[in-house]
């Protein structure tokens, strides 16, 4: 059988870290992506996925990323059953994370900082507390010189 996800949103809150009873990390969030195609009266419209990390994952995910960062994920689809405080039975659907990474580059992500963004969240920087810097994953310079061999021309294009 085939269970795999991969999915691109934006976070709708800072994920929440916590521990199980044998000390295992357990990260939740959940990502808020658009659909493809607008409803019939032109309104966009949004799913609210909720997805889970563990472990080590879960706590680079709790150090790295907040509230309206663009967030990669792959992972499967899980549900689990409980009662809830009524008795009644419920049902949630969640990814369980087998990889994360960061959907934007970190120039775009410092961009974006304390600025509205395409989701309405607003997150201002806090002078006060020195915010960690997460790691680069931008591409080096071209440094090849394969750039300066062929000059770039549009209209040379033969197609």
């Amino acid at each position: 059988m085939l269970n795999k996800a991969i999915l691109m949103g934006r976070l709708t809150r800072d994920p929440e870290l916590r521990h199980t009873q044998s000390n295992m990390a357990v990260c939740s969030f959940t990502l808020a992506i658009d659909r493809d195609r607008k409803s019939p009266s032109g309104e966009r419209q949004t799913d609210f996925i909720d997805c889970v990390a563990w472990g080590k994952q879960a706590e680079f995910v709790a150090q790295w990323f907040t509230k309206g960062m663009m967030t990669i994920v792959i992972g499967r689809i899980q549900s689990r059953q409980w009662q809830d405080q009524h008795g009644n039975n419920r049902t949630a659907i969640e990814v369980h994370c087998s990889e994360i990474s960061f959907g934007e580059t970190k120039k775009a992500r410092e961009a974006n900082s304390g600025h509205v963004g395409e989701q309405g969240s607003y997150r201002p920087q806090a002078a006060s507390q020195p915010q960690p810097t997460a790691p680069a994953f931008d591409l080096p310079p071209d440094n090849t010189g394969y750039g300066d061999v062929l000059p770039c021309d549009d209209n040379d294009i033969p197609f």
